[in-house]
């Protein structure tokens, strides 16, 4: 996996300066604190557990972080998503490498990815021009919504990274 993450980061190159990032399912933070480390204004991080959020702090912390920076969220991101969006915030980008769900070979897929692909008010937090970048295992066979299109997908072992863009036949605006 840290290998198909350095391959989005390289894929994401310079959309990366000055972004505005949301991190879904954040673990670690590890996505956060790389967008910033590589020029991102600031990043919010949406993590549920809070064991995971106690080392996304610390882990925030050792590496010296600006607090102003960096907002941590420990709820569940289907409840974060709409909240953001009624406060009105925007991201450049949105990087999520939720739980991997299991195969689905002949059925639609029920993972955490496959939802959050099906969540169109997601496509509102987006800034014009803006990407989601999820993670998934290749045996997870997602149907992207036609309001998303898809720009891109890194392949490393059992994990991909798609990355996408709303459409712009979105019906939420």
């Amino acid at each position: 996996p840290d290998l198909v993450k350095q391959a989005l980061f390289n894929s994401l190159g310079d959309r990366v300066i000055d972004a505005k990032v949301l991190e879904l399912f954040g673990g670690s933070g590890a996505l956060s604190l790389e967008s910033i480390s590589r020029g991102a204004i600031g990043a919010v991080c949406v993590e549920l557990s809070p064991r995971h959020a106690r080392m996304i702090t610390k882990n925030a912390t050792s590496i010296g972080l600006d607090p102003k920076l960096f907002e941590l969220r420990t709820q569940d991101v289907f409840v974060a998503v709409p909240q953001l969006r009624l406060a009105g915030r925007t991201f450049d980008l949105i990087l999520a490498d939720p739980p991997y769900g299991d195969k689905n070979v002949g059925r639609r897929s029920t993972s955490f990815a496959q939802k959050l692909l099906d969540l169109e008010v997601l496509t509102g937090l987006l800034t014009p021009g803006g990407r989601l970048c999820l993670g998934h295992s290749k045996r997870d066979s997602l149907e992207v919504p036609a309001f998303w299109n898809e720009v891109k997908v890194l392949k490393h072992g059992d994990s991909l990274f798609r990355i996408l863009e709303a459409s712009v036949t979105r019906s939420e605006t």
